[in-house]
């Protein structure tokens, strides 16, 4: 797969596309990289631009410079916790973090957040839909809402009690102190460390590992599926639901491509793209509750 000949250009991000694989790195580094509403929204469009591009398998999001993200951009005093002067139809009494991490999990491709130093703030919560988290010996994490005044944004009360554990979610919030690496790993928010120079070569190793022989529809079904059973009441959910896309799926493309390759033991070429060739039954979670 080759690179994208005109890269996006954003003003607070940077677009880095290979193999497949694109790196979008946040790009404040005088300001730690803290979150701004153009921020946000740059990350928001670049994720529409993945889901729009059958050439994009992955997704890296880093930080430039010593921090990760450094929360919220408080040079505006308590009114950067409020709506933005040009705050859009869909943003209207919407916290701007939540947004964000709803458009991360709604993302067809895998999302790795790889983690080169502190991520407070809302620059902890849009690490949590993130499919597979790493982070560098010297990265720290700050739930630090309450030290604020304010309450977790970011979808975080959903996602962070399933990603630690309600005991451990409600400490780190309550208190708002920093988490260090070590804890971040034992705890499970990370998956492993890394020194800050092998951060990024073994993140791009994680994604082409994700994608390299797996289906893309395949793929951003499975993705949809584990993260929205999380909120499921019981298996028979998970039934009536996987169901109708195991019989959709075994009568596609892939699924003909993946059983000659495994027998003529040979690398599959699956043809089937996420832009055109999702199954009848996808999206199912508008019926869940009929179920």
């Amino acid at each position: 797969m080759n690179s994208t000949p005109t890269p996006p250009s954003f003003e607070t991000l940077l677009w880095h596309q290979d193999d497949g694989v694109v790196t979008l790195t946040l790009h404040r580094p005088e300001a730690l990289n803290a979150m701004t509403v153009t921020m946000r929204r740059e990350l928001c469009a670049a994720l529409d631009r993945v889901d729009q591009d059958d050439h994009i398998r992955a997704v890296i999001v880093t930080g430039q410079g010593k921090a990760f993200c450094a929360g919220a951009d408080l040079s505006s005093g308590a009114q950067a916790f409020g709506q933005p002067h040009d705050a859009r139809p869909e943003e209207q009494g919407r916290d701007g973090g939540g947004i964000l991490v709803r458009r991360i999990f709604e993302c067809h491709k895998p999302v790795i957040g790889a983690v080169n130093g502190a991520a407070v703030g809302v620059g902890a919560t849009l690490l949590l839909p993130m499919d597979i988290r790493i982070a560098a010996t010297t990265s720290r994490f700050g739930f630090v809402f309450a030290r604020r005044g304010i309450v977790t944004d970011g979808c975080a009360s959903w996602f962070l009690p399933r990603t630690v554990g309600i005991s451990r979610a409600l400490e780190w919030s309550m208190s708002g102190r920093m988490i260090d690496a070590s804890e971040a790993l034992q705890c499970g928010l990370v998956r492993e460390l890394c020194t800050p120079e092998d951060l990024l070569p073994r993140a791009q190793q994680l994604a082409k590992d994700l994608v390299s022989q797996s289906a893309p529809v395949s793929v951003a079904l499975i993705r949809h599926l584990m993260w929205r059973m999380l909120g499921a009441e019981g298996p028979h959910v998970a039934h009536a639901v996987e169901s109708p896309l195991i019989e959709q799926r075994r009568q596609s493309a892939d699924a003909r491509e993946g059983v000659e390759a495994f027998l003529q033991k040979r690398g599959a070429s699956f043809p089937d793209k996420v832009t055109q060739d999702m199954p009848p039954a996808y999206p199912w979670w508008d019926h869940l509750k009929e179920m």
